[in-house]
């Protein structure tokens, strides 16, 4: 393997900067399960302005983010309704089903994105014999879908259908920053009408660890009670969390950067033959693309293109691979003439 690995699998990967490090070493803290942690309490400060909440939470995980917002909005036996490829059913272990007791209605979106209709069509009838549809849950942007950005108005005719039904709306905003970048649109209005919405920071953000959960106080006062229930409570967590007020201040806007990089890698890769790739797809910082015309399994090439200092994700005939800030325009050339070599050279 290459002394430097050229990392896309997933902007995981991201390292925090000497500048970050610097910040969260300096970071003023308390005792986090007390709420007397200074940088813990900006933070949360930070978000719940950022998306026109009440108040936020500062968690471990994006997955607790999830747990803890399907826990506060649902009964055991109710019912979620997401894509088929959301990260609560695919990438969580089955957690929603062993901490809330719930059950998941799968909808069959484009790239991740499903209709009103398609809620319509999933919410139950009342009565004995089925689960209660309780939550509708999107993910912006999708994981699976390319990193597509939702249409703001499917947001919008989504949560006005749900809770005319009595369901509450849930955004697992994981990589939300990436769409506000990319359409323009502020956290506040993609969240305006989301009962709950979270934004992790250990993907484009760059922090080490870490996600925030917003809400109404009254949702946040809940769900600070399943936090110290799951084992996310912390003591002076100031030092992570100043990696979160870091990213806030510095590491938003250079987001569209990860998306012109990934651009450029689509445009690189669909000139390699065997290689198909929808440029146009495209919108932030996910690439998908399909390598069965080359002959080879995406984990051959993989195991290929690592030995050679790029690592990617995938299995079958599907490659995925994640710009983030760790990655730059020289980086993507490499990686474009390393497939380019494995492919055509074997």
């Amino acid at each position: 393997m290459a002394d430097q690995l050229i990392d896309l699998s997933s902007d995981t990967a991201t390292r925090p900067s000497a500048e970050m490090r610097r910040f969260m070493a300096e970071a003023p803290v308390g005792d986090e399960q007390r709420r007397e942690d200074p940088t813990v309490n900006q933070l949360q400060d930070i978000v719940a302005e950022l998306t026109g909440k009440e108040a936020a939470l500062f968690l471990p995980s994006g997955t607790m983010c999830n747990a803890i917002a399907i826990k506060i909005h649902t009964q055991p036996t109710d019912e979620i309704i997401l894509d088929r490829y959301a990260h609560p059913y695919s990438s969580e272990g089955g957690g929603p089903a062993a901490l809330a007791g719930v059950s998941f209605a799968l909808l069959d979106g484009v790239r991740g994105v499903f209709t009103a209709q398609q809620v319509e069509d999933a919410i139950r009838d009342t009565g004995p014999h089925s689960p209660q549809s309780r939550l509708v849950s999107i993910e912006n942007t999708t994981n699976r879908g390319s990193g597509k950005v939702w249409p703001i108005e499917g947001v919008r005719e989504i949560a006005t259908l749900a809770h005319s039904r009595g369901l509450k709306t849930h955004m697992d905003g994981a990589r939300l920053m990436n769409a506000v970048v990319a359409s323009g649109i502020a956290a506040s209005i993609w969240a305006e009408e989301m009962d709950t919405v979270w934004i992790d920071l250990s993907k484009g953000l760059g922090a080490p660890v870490g996600a925030i959960l917003a809400g109404t106080r009254d949702d946040m006062e809940r769900a600070r009670r399943y936090k110290h229930l799951y084992g996310g409570a912390m003591r002076q967590a100031g030092i992570i969390a100043a990696a979160g007020v870091y990213a806030f201040q510095n590491n938003v806007e250079r987001l569209a950067e990860d998306h012109a990089n990934a651009r450029l890698l689509a445009q690189g890769l669909s000139e390699i033959p065997g290689i198909q790739v929808d440029e146009h797809d495209i919108e932030t910082n996910i690439v998908f693309f399909d390598v069965s015309e080359t002959g080879r399994k995406a984990e051959e090439l993989n195991q290929s293109m690592t030995k050679r200092g790029v690592r990617m994700g995938g299995r079958g005939q599907s490659i995925r691979a994640v710009t983030h800030l760790d990655i730059s325009r020289s980086d993507i050339e490499q990686t474009v003439e390393t497939m380019r070599d494995v492919v055509v050279s074997g």
